[in-house]
């Protein structure tokens, strides 16, 4: 049972006599499997997390348009276009300068070619990486993580399943493929984009050449926004942004997004947006957010702001995962954050009126 509250235990042991990273373990999190993490109040017609910030959408009527219960890598392919993250003038690509990769939680340092490849999501993690998810050829998933230290991640998850992400033998980032450990369909290559860049892609039941053709389309010489259908306006004290991630693999029917805010070195609080297109609008809850209505989860780890056609808002500020503090916290221990600076993000949270038209995004 390795998930996200486990990964934050295991850490917590580690560390109980010192500082705890709080970017490790944002970054441990993901690669145990953040995606596929279902909230305890998934139910078709009511509810379908986000897997990773452990949020719930709460609607009236229709199920997720047809997606309950399907997780992004899983669900259908996108019609059409995917959205691209638009490029930020003014600043280095990764090759020029990898000491930009993962400095700002806002801003990918590297892309990819459109007409080669489709985005289905991107990712930064503050001090870590930056991670692109693509489909290639016969929608080909590809999964692109880059950083300027060698230590990426060792797994990765696509939907339901877990794909162990280094090749056989000593690690080393010479351009070979091999395929992935662990029985899974796909192939990995490491290799060096840049001197002191380190990238690794893994594609999913997928050939060398669906993974050459990503590798190909990838752009090192330019930036990109970490866009996403929701600005975070006002955050607690002392708490900011650590990461960002967006999914858009069911676009324009579903999308999806992350955000952590971290605060000392232990404190975390996880932001999720969600919309569906053929979702209702929750109206009921048992508070009141900026006019909207809202509702505390029954363990009082869990705010969500309803209110907005088609979209849930949610902010985790508590342990929240089954009641449970980590092992080895203190009694009477807590996350740091309160239901108050939950409250406080989800007021300030700005939401685009049509997530189906990414150039409102931010």
């Amino acid at each position: 049972m390795i998930d996200l509250d486990e990964q934050i235990a295991q850490t917590l042991r580690e560390r109980a006599e010192g500082d705890v990273d709080t970017n490790r373990l944002l970054r441990a999190s993901r690669a145990r499997g953040r995606r596929r993490q279902l909230h305890r109040r998934v139910a078709a017609g009511t509810a379908l997390s986000l897997v990773g910030a452990l949020g719930v959408v709460g609607v009236t009527g229709t199920g997720l348009d047809g997606l309950t219960g399907r997780l992004p890598w899983t669900a259908t392919t996108p019609t059409g276009a995917t959205p691209v993250p638009p490029r930020v003038d003014g600043v280095p690509g990764a090759a020029a300068d990898p000491a930009l990769v993962g400095s700002d939680p806002n801003v990918l340092h590297f892309g990819l070619d459109p007409a080669r490849a489709r985005y289905l999501g991107w990712s930064v993690i503050r001090g870590n990486a930056e991670s692109v998810r693509l489909s290639v050829r016969d929608d080909q998933p590809v999964h692109v993580e880059v950083s300027h230290t060698p230590e990426l991640s060792t797994s990765v998850s696509f939907g339901n399943v877990q794909v162990d992400a280094v090749g056989p033998g000593p690690q080393t980032f010479d351009g070979t493929i091999h395929p992935v450990n662990g029985g899974a369909n796909g192939m990995v290559t490491s290799w060096h984009p840049a001197p002191g860049l380190y990238a690794r892609a893994v594609i999913l039941r997928g050939d060398r050449a669906g993974l050459e053709q990503a590798v190909g389309a990838l752009r090192w010489n330019e930036a990109r926004s970490c866009a996403v259908p929701l600005r975070l306006d006002t955050l607690p004290a002392g708490a900011p942004i650590n990461s960002c991630s967006v999914d858009v693999s069911s676009y324009p029917r579903l999308v999806t997004s992350d955000f952590t805010l971290g605060r000392a070195t232990t404190q975390v609080m996880f932001v999720n947006y969600r919309y569906a297109s053929g979702a209702g609008t929750r109206t009921e809850g048992n508070r009141t957010i900026a006019g909207r209505p809202a509702h505390l989860s029954e363990d009082g780890t869990t705010l969500d702001l309803f209110g907005i056609p088609r979209t849930v808002v949610s902010a985790t500020f508590g342990w929240g995962w089954e009641g449970r503090q980590p092992i080895g916290a203190k009694p009477g221990a807590s996350s740091g954050f309160t239901e108050a600076d939950a409250t406080t993000v989800l007021a300030g949270a700005r939401v685009v009126e049509d997530p189906t038209r990414p150039q409102s995004w931010k």
